[in-house]
């Protein structure tokens, strides 16, 4: 998950130490009526899954329970408004902790390596899963559901109603996260300046084919070129094609791990990742990661990779505003908002809620936005099959070093932001959609026109290929800060894309020789590969009818292809899946 330009910096702590440490129908009333609606739920129904709460907490009431996340607008939400009314509802004593991405990872690793309870709860990464899963620190919920925790899970929960179960499901076929919310990396564009008549006629003069939505990173590219270059200015304003950032910081390993690779054509087929390798170029065979270089039969220096930050590289230096180099993640996040950016492939959707104020340069007087999303464009490796882009999914985690009462309450509390009574309301203020149910609510129906295509891209057939960092990655925290020092250096200039994927690659295999020879992870930990010539595996993948590793194309910029945005829009279902699909 990332800590959006939009959060507060600063942690910040909400200790509900005032609520009545009774159980109360009538504040669960008031807080329907008041705070809970919409609701796919009638306000029947939402009362008896409140009374469900309340007699579940019986044995749980007056204690104090600690629950934490990173700070966006959703779990702003959580902590402001729901910890205070689970707390007058249950009588339960909520602390709803915010706090920076990188300080939730720390503080679990702490609690995990030290076995001393500092939470009762997380929101914690489904990119974590491949951690989770191999150190047996996390309870895993399917057991925790029908067993231990049975007496304290919700008989509406629901759980084939979550579109995000497949993230946090490993190798095991257990459940061992609950997403809590999501959001996508699409494609952001300036679909008044896409519909300009005048615009259009330039575009297809110079290029031979129609402004549109781009299917492929070629067509990005010229995109990118001609509202640089040829359009130069709107309004009397310079404008780019392009926007990125590159400054040498720990936001710029997820503007890669976030499955900048995918979108190349990196790793092999399958969803949500790819199998044998997947979008971080890692091999597993079994539960095992083998290697991460290409040596080894991994992808991380592979041609697909390469390519994908040699466009990265050239993109950020010929086409986003000249500032954008030195940029972090958080210092470029309002920049398309500003009105003088034509496109962006790396976008994303948590941000919608702050692209759609009133009085922004990129929003009408009528409240409708300039711009609008669409699914991102393909890179020249990339097959039907693969994974397209990146979903963050912060899912409810529970670990075995926290106490059984105190575990039994927290679910309670998780359970509560994630119910049927409070999460459609809870999708209308943070935009981060976990319910299928309330993806398809008329609510969401009524308010899609001002929100750019976010509803619409979340109820089509493409959503499937966005998905999280996947269970290949057997240590998340020790793998994932090796990406920006290595990426960092490409950036630069000090190295080149290609002995920047080297190093990275030979970092990787090093973490993973480490795990092995620990044997810390057991029988689902690295094993790693002998190495081979890289041709070697580009004819094992031929002979297996896998993918990766490619070998180089020798045209990595075919023929730009685009598609209309309202003719795309208009391809996808009107109607929500029968009940039996609706898990992804």
């Amino acid at each position: 998950m990332r800590t959006l330009y939009l959060a507060s910096a600063s942690a910040a702590a909400l200790l509900l130490s005032s609520a009545p440490a009774f159980a109360d129908i009538e504040a669960a009333k008031r807080w329907i009526d008041s705070e809970f609606q919409p609701s796919t739920l009638s306000k029947e129904d939402q009362l008896k899954e409140m009374q469900w709460f309340i007699d579940a907490a019986k044995p749980f009431a007056g204690m104090e329970i600690n629950v934490v996340s990173e700070t966006i607008t959703t779990h702003e939400y959580e902590a402001r408004t729901l910890a205070k009314a689970f707390s007058e509802i249950t009588g339960i004593k909520l602390r709803h902790d915010l706090i920076q991405e990188g300080d939730v990872v720390e503080k679990i690793q702490t609690q995990m390596q030290s076995g001393k309870n500092i939470y009762d709860a997380w929101i914690n990464d489904s990119d974590l899963i491949g951690t989770h899963f191999r150190y047996k620190q996390v309870v895993p919920l399917t057991d925790w559901m029908d067993g231990e925790g049975k007496d304290v899970t919700l008989p509406t929960l629901d759980v084939k109603d979550f579109i995000g179960t497949s993230f946090t499901t490993a190798p095991d076929g257990k459940l061992y996260q609950l997403p809590d919310q999501q959001f996508a990396n699409l494609y952001w564009f300036r679909y008044d300046w896409f519909t300009n008549p005048d615009i259009k006629a330039k575009f297809k003069a110079k290029y031979g084919y129609d402004l549109g939505v781009p299917v492929n990173w070629s067509a990005y590219e010229d995109i990118a070129e001609f509202f640089t270059n040829d359009v130069k200015e709107i309004d009397g304003v310079k404008v780019y094609g392009h926007m990125d950032y590159g400054k040498k910081d720990p936001s710029l390993g997820w503007r890669f791990t976030d499955a900048w690779l995918s979108m190349a054509g990196n790793g092999d087929k399958g969803l949500p990742n790819g199998k044998p390798v997947d979008e971080w170029g890692i091999r597993m065979e079994g539960c095992r990661p083998v290697g991460s270089s290409i040596e080894r039969g991994g992808d991380t220096n592979g041609p697909a990779a390469v390519y994908s930050v040699t466009k990265y590289v050239e993109w950020l230096k010929k086409y986003a505003p000249p500032q954008a180099a030195g940029m972090t993640f958080s210092e470029s996040g309002p920049v398309p908002a500003q009105g003088n950016v034509a496109q962006q492939m790396f976008w994303y959707t948590a941000f919608t809620a702050d692209m759609v104020k009133d009085g922004l340069p990129v929003v009408n007087a009528d409240g409708t936005p300039k711009w609008r999303m669409a699914p991102s464009p393909k890179g020249a490796y990339w097959k039907d099959g693969m994974k397209l882009g990146y979903q963050d999914a912060g899912s409810w985690t529970l670990l075995k070093s926290t106490p059984v009462d105190r575990r039994k309450a927290a679910w309670l509390y998780a359970q509560f932001t994630m119910s049927k009574s409070v999460s459609l309301k809870k999708s209308h203020v943070g935009l981060t959609f976990i319910r299928e149910s309330d993806i398809w609510d008329k609510s969401f129906t009524e308010r899609a026109p001002k929100l750019g295509g976010l509803v619409e891209f979340y109820r089509s057939p493409a959503r499937v290929q966005w998905t999280p960092t996947g269970v290949n990655v057997p240590d998340y925290p020790k793998l994932a800060q090796l990406w920006w020092q290595n990426i960092g250096d490409a950036s630069s200039g000090a190295k080149t894309p290609q002995a920047a994927m080297d190093a990275l690659a030979a970092a990787q295999d090093s973490v993973m020789e480490r795990l092995e020879r620990s044997g810390v992870q057991g029988e689902c930990g690295p094993k790693l590969n002998k190495k081979e010539s890289a041709e070697f595996w580009f004819a094992k993948a031929e002979k297996d009818g896998t993918t990766a590793p490619q070998r180089k194309l020798s045209n990595e910029k075919p023929k730009g292809e685009t598609v209309d945005y309202d003719q795309l829009i208009k391809s996808w279902p009107a109607s929500p899946p029968k009940k039996a699909a609706m898990a992804q």
